[in-house]
């Protein structure tokens, strides 16, 4: 069972007590304390064994920072420590204390530091946008002035983990096909490079009576067994002037994003993606409280498309001429004519929150459908491309060695 240092101060003397609890959880323990007369003051998790040795494995590497696995895991057990009770800076202080990650603990105690100050945890963490994004701090900041600071805490550790989770499997599905490429690439080039020419001494004088296949490959392997060197450093500049095309250029972005949304493969996949967390993040933000401009301009940012971005910025534009969502989203063909019907009807109704956030999760489905159609389809495709060229260069190499054969029979 979990152990937990406490600090608590006693309701009837008033005498500050310390020491070691054991409990299924940390608000089990706050409980615990509570029946028994005190107030709890701090209330720390104490590292088992195993999580000792995670900690010191990957403390190893200190020099990266914080992740979304890290933000996700301390939104976790903030919203865990404050349902108990306590404070939020002896929260941040006892969660800082269980950071593996140097620099993160640093972002925390300086915004321990700062609510120490007067600030508010919204105010706070506005320091921290690559950590906190527009998502999180509107929400926080929404769970401030309505009072509902734990409950939105796991609203927002939920949505993260959705995210990661959607993450996970987008990127498992685009790799794969990467991976078996690069796998047919490194497999030809090693036929060529090695095999190949072990049996041009064999076709030597005879060029005239190899097949085109055959005197093709020879060439080819000639040229690669030359210039293979320059060959691996082309397709390595090749990558990384692709890489940041599509990163560091808006022409490369643009082209990027539309081409995931046209591919005739994953278009369904991505498609379903973007819609997915654009009404995700929506509906989580309306349901919070925070207002439909702010609600609309943080949707287009967190959309992860630049197509999706400038549909949801034409959105803010008109809603904010007056217009109500439906006139822009009429004019697109990046939403589902049913789901902007869905919209309306929310719009109408009041309910807009909730009608996006059950679209999202019909579409969060309809993503890991798509997902595993695209992985069913991809890997029957790359086996028989793997296998036409490894077939080709076998069959150019066996063909002319029975013609030969058959000739000196």
């Amino acid at each position: 069972m979990p152990q937990y240092r406490f600090q608590a101060r006693s309701t009837s003397s008033g005498q500050v007590q310390s020491g070691i609890l054991a409990a299924d959880n940390a608000t089990a323990a706050a409980s615990m304390l509570r029946n028994q007369g005190h107030h709890v003051l701090q209330l720390i998790p104490i590292p088992s064994t195993q999580q000792k040795i995670n900690k010191t494995l990957a403390a190893l590497n200190y020099s990266s920072g914080p992740s979304q696995h890290d933000i996700l895991d301390f939104t976790t057990q903030l919203a865990v420590m404050i349902r108990a009770g306590i404070s939020l800076r002896a929260a941040l202080e006892g969660i800082s204390d269980q950071v593996v990650n140097p620099k993160f603990r640093k972002v925390l105690l300086a915004i321990k530091s700062d609510i120490e100050s007067g600030k508010q945890f919204s105010e706070a963490i506005t320091k921290y946008p690559k950590l906190f994004g527009p998502l999180y701090v509107n929400m926080v900041r929404a769970s401030e002035m309505s009072g509902s600071f734990a409950k939105m805490l796991d609203r927002i550790a939920g949505f993260i983990a959705q995210q990661l989770e959607t993450r996970k499997m987008v990127v498992g599905a685009s790799i794969y096909p990467g991976i078996i490429g690069t796998m047919a690439i490194a497999v030809t080039i090693f036929l060529l490079k090695f095999v190949l020419p072990r049996f041009a001494g064999v076709f030597a004088g005879k060029e005239e009576a190899l097949p085109w296949s055959t005197a093709f490959l020879l060439d080819l392997s000639a040229w690669v067994e030359v210039y293979w060197l320059g060959i691996l450093l082309g397709m390595a500049v090749a990558v990384v002037g692709f890489v940041s095309f599509i990163k560091m250029t808006e022409i490369g972005r643009f082209w990027w994003d539309k081409t995931k949304l046209t591919a005739p493969i994953f278009r369904r996949m991505f498609r379903a993606l973007y819609v997915s967390r654009s009404l995700q993040t929506m509906g989580e933000l309306l349901n919070a409280g925070v207002p439909m401009l702010d609600s609309l301009a943080i949707t287009g940012d967190i959309s992860g498309n630049v197509i999706y971005k400038k549909m949801w910025r034409n959105v803010y534009s008109s809603v904010k001429q007056g217009r109500k969502i439906q006139y822009q989203l009429t004019r697109t063909n990046l939403l589902p004519k049913s789901v902007v019907q869905m919209i309306a009807a929310g719009e109408e109704s009041g309910r807009l929150g909730e009608v996006l956030e059950e679209i999202s999760e019909y579409y969060a489905k309809v993503l890991r459908d798509a997902i595993k159609a695209v992985t069913s389809m991809i890997e029957p495709i790359m086996i028989v491309v793997m296998g036409a060229v490894v077939g080709f260069i076998a069959m150019s190499i066996i063909l002319p060695i029975f013609k030969m054969s058959s000739i000196v029979g």
